[in-house]
């Protein structure tokens, strides 16, 4: 039985595969939108409406930089601030129609691009990338991975 890989080599292995698909992926996206508003949208779609100061620890940015972010969503009308009907004094972001169609084709250019690579490999190879994938999606929660 061959020994089980070293995770310092997987992980030099995986970091940076997993950052060029990433990388491919964002390039798919004919937007126009930086990948800081586009991630900040996907985060306002998925946990909307949401505060700013949640917003800012989701996306790891300081309370006046998720403000640009925030300000410039809300100048392309992909999303609205609101006041929390709880405390007045916060604002609550949630996307818009065309925060949610914009992020649809987004990503359905990307899932298209995607399946074309993926379609590509032989079936032994997606086989592999299905049985990796519980894996992934576990690391990239940052919790633990299945036995």
């Amino acid at each position: 039985m061959a020994a089980s890989p070293d995770a310092v080599e997987l992980a030099n292995r995986l970091r940076p595969a997993v950052y060029r698909l990433a990388r491919l992926l964002r390039q798919q996206d004919d937007t126009g939108l930086a990948p800081a508003l586009v991630s900040a949208l996907g985060v306002v779609e998925r946990d909307g409406p949401i505060t700013l100061g949640d917003l800012a620890k989701q996306e790891q940015l300081s309370p006046p930089s998720i403000t640009k972010v925030v300000v410039a969503l809300e100048e392309q009308g992909l999303v609205e601030r609101t006041r929390d009907d709880a405390d007045r004094r916060v604002s609550r972001v949630r996307v818009t129609a065309k925060g949610r169609r914009q992020l649809e084709a987004s990503r359905s250019r990307r899932t298209a691009w995607l399946a074309t690579q993926i379609d590509a490999l032989a079936p032994s190879e997606r086989r592999l990338l299905h049985d990796a994938l519980g894996v992934m999606e576990a690391l990239s929660r940052g919790g633990r991975v299945p036995a």
